[in-house]
């Protein structure tokens, strides 16, 4: 009878966990907003910032509002030379983001919309 007990603890503890990784971050979030790598740039624009970090030919990305708490239309996109952009959008009250290119040793180009500003950086990273 105690295997039965054990085992349903087991399968109680994992039906939680896949609960709880199928909810995803509270509050409307992106992914945690954490970028492996040396930050390579903060870029600043009217309403937010971008911070980039790079590692191993991969280039991370994310956005945050420089007045965080309302939640509003937030973008930031990662496009390596040569290849489609990848980018996170939705509405979010702090950040947007990560979004994780691999890029190699090709220029980037990042683009962040948070509210009513945008920001282009053009080709970068190169």
């Amino acid at each position: 009878m105690g295997g039965r007990r054990r085992w349903g603890v087991g399968v109680g503890t994992l039906v939680a966990g896949l609960l709880l990784a199928l909810a995803g971050p509270a509050g409307g979030e992106a992914h945690a907003a954490a970028c492996a790598g040396h930050k390579a740039r903060k870029l600043s624009f009217s309403t937010g910032t971008v911070h980039v970090y790079r590692k191993s030919g991969f280039v991370c990305a994310t956005a945050h509002a420089a007045k965080p708490g309302k939640a509003r239309h937030m973008s930031v996109s990662v496009q390596a030379r040569g290849h489609r952009a990848v980018k996170n959008a939705g509405t979010f009250k702090k950040y947007a983001g990560p979004v994780n290119v691999h890029a190699g040793k090709r220029c980037v180009r990042i683009k962040a919309t948070i509210g009513g500003g945008s920001y282009n950086s053009g080709w970068i990273l190169c």
